[in-house]
Order: structure tokens, then C-alpha cells, then sequence
């Protein structure tokens, strides 16, 4: 490309308007024979008779299948002289994406502005795959959900591995990435990445997944599930574009919002909230609160079998119950 060039599309660039698409080749790493000079006096060239699609220059994957292993070091002379020479296609990876505890979005990194049929997948250690396009909606839509169910199911399975080390009362019911939004929040960074686990009596919140046993204690907040609420947010209910969002109030009151990417993902968090809520009522049975009543100090029982009870807290005279 030569400097006239790259100047005239540097100008089309800047007039294209907000949203520009680029198709992009890439190769990863050219085959030591592209390398080389060809030309009519190297007997051994590739015949420009052969087809597009068994050409070296269409697949960055093609290899001799003379000597797969050794195409770094091809030389003119170490080629076959043999007129049968042939190319074959392997898959080559440009990037590999593990999906245990990754994460993905089709919004624009901290905001709710949507992008059009395209998103991006996060690996834990922070590998991304780049902005994949899709031609429609609908196979955008595809591909979230494939990857979702893939994600789920992988998650599932090492929750199932984790929870052999804990006993009954600490089991892990839920563990998933969602986007939290922040309280003083910025246009351009108004949602930060977070990490949600439902484990025995609490709810955490992380900045990474938990790895080892010490993590659990690192949470950056902590709440006890039977004492905080959590409300799926309708359409009228909703603070800006994000769709499937949820707010989980917490005993000083204070609301946190967050938002998933997918239907079906609001769905499994809201099923999760509840066993885990349910699974801690029925072990704890009964609990006890101190409260204030015409200036009194008293106590305030909350018995799963017999119902509320109230008493003086220094007397423990029973002032009343109710079934």
C-alpha cells in the first residue's frame, strides 16, 4: 500500500459516520514457502493450474503432506520433485477461548448501548476473542445461547467437583458472571464486571471467580440471603437499555443493581436465589432480632414452625405471637 493510498482511506474512514465495519484477513504466521522466490525456473513451485481451494495462499492452515512437521524449515531443495505433490487443510486455532468461568457481552464495555448482531467472549485469565460480527440478529441470538448452555453446563460440573470439600450447610447453589452497575456511576463507565456466588447462607460478590478455599474469604461484599431481597426488574422498572437486570436489596437497604445478557439467564439466577433462600429457612428454622417497640428494648423471634413472637428483652416477658 503506498502512501497516496492509505491517505484516501484514512479519508473514507473519517466520513463513514459513527459505526464502521471492517473485514479483516489475517494470517497467522505465513508458511516458510510463501517465503520463498518463485519463479519459472523452480521446477518445484506449485502449478498455477491448481484450484483456489487448494492453493497455499487461501488457508493459512495448508501443509505438505510430505513433511507436516517440519514446514518452518522448507527449503527449494527439500521439496519433493515428485509431480504429485499435494496440499492438505488443517484447522488452524487463531485463538483458543476456554469457557469455563468466561464471560460475554453484546454490549459496548462498561455502558447499555447494545451493539448489532455482534459480541465478544472473555476468558477468566482475561483473554478475549475480539468483536465477532454476525450476519443477523438471529445468529447472533445462536450463538449467545450456544455458548451459554456451554458455559452452564461446564459450571454445573465443577460446582458438582467443588462441593465434594464442603459440607452439607456451605453447598454452592450458583456461581456466575453478571454486570454490576455502579452507584456513582460514569456515562462512559457506568457497569463493571461481577462475579455472584449463592453458597449455604450467603450471597458473594466477587471481582474474580473463587479458585481455592482462602478466595471465599476475599469477597468483595457479603449478604445473608434470608435477610436481603431480590426483585427481577420489568420493562417500566428498568434504569436504562440493559435488559434482564435484577436488584438485590440488602438489610441497611442499600439496592444493587445488576444485569445478565440473556432471558435465560435471569431465569437460572432467579431460580438459584430461590432454592438457596429456601435450603437456609429450612435449616435455620428460627431466628431472633433485637428491635425497638414505644421505647422498649425487645426481641423479635421468627420461628418457621410457631410464627413471630415478640418479648422484652430483659424480662423475657412474652408480649404477644402471632401463628
Amino acid at each position: 500500500m503506498d502512501f497516496r493510498t492509505a491517505c484516501e482511506e484514512v479519508q473514507v474512514l473519517r466520513n463513514a459516520g459513527e459505526e464502521v465495519t471492517l473485514t479483516v484477513s489475517f494470517l497467522k504466521r505465513a508458511p516458510a514457502f510463501l517465503k520463498l522466490p518463485l519463479n519459472e525456473d523452480c521446477a518445484c513451485a506449485p502449478s498455477d493450474q491448481s484450484s483456489g481451494a487448494s492453493s497455499p495462499l487461501c488457508d493459512s492452515g495448508l501443509h505438505l503432506n510430505f513433511h507436516p512437521n517440519n514446514t518452518d524449515t522448507l527449503s527449494c531443495s527439500s521439496w519433493p520433485a515428485s509431480p504429485g505433490l499435494r496440499w492438505e487443510k488443517r484447522w488452524c486455532d487463531l485463538r483458543l477461548i476456554p469457557l469455563l468461568h468466561s464471560r460475554f457481552s453484546q454490549y459496548v464495555p462498561g455502558t447499555d448501548l447494545s451493539r448489532q448482531n455482534a459480541f465478544q467472549v472473555t476468558a477468566v485469565d482475561g483473554v478475549c476473542s475480539g468483536l465477532i460480527q454476525c450476519l443477523s440478529a438471529e445468529d447472533s441470538l445462536d450463538w449467545l445461547q450456544a455458548i451459554a448452555t456451554n458455559i452452564s453446563s461446564l459450571t454445573k460440573h465443577n460446582i458438582k467437583k467443588i462441593n465434594r470439600n464442603f459440607p452439607v450447610n456451605q453447598q454452592i447453589v450458583y456461581m456466575g458472571w453478571c454486570e454490576a452497575r455502579e452507584q456513582d456511576a460514569l456515562q462512559d463507565r457506568a457497569y463493571l464486571p461481577a462475579f455472584l456466588a449463592l453458597r449455604g447462607s450467603c450471597l458473594y460478590k466477587f471481582l474474580a471467580p473463587p479458585v481455592t478455599t482462602w478466595d471465599w474469604t476475599r469477597a468483595e461484599k457479603t449478604f445473608s440471603v434470608y435477610e436481603i431481597m431480590c426483585k427481577i426488574l420489568k420493562d417500566s422498572d428498568l434504569l436504562d437499555r440493559r435488559k434482564h437486570c435484577f436488584t438485590v436489596q440488602s438489610e441497611s437497604g442499600a439496592d444493587f443493581y445488576f444485569s445478565v445478557e440473556l432471558d435465560s439467564d435471569l431465569a437460572q439466577w432467579e431460580r438459584a436465589f430461590q432454592t438457596a433462600t429456601f435450603l437456609e429457612v429450612e435449616r435455620i428454622q428460627c431466628k431472633t432480632y433485637a428491635c425497638v417497640l414505644e421505647s422498649h428494648l425487645m426481641g423479635l423471634t421468627i420461628d418457621f414452625s410457631t410464627g413471630f413472637i415478640c418479648f422484652d428483652a430483659a424480662t423475657k416477658v412474652l408480649c404477644g405471637q402471632l401463628r
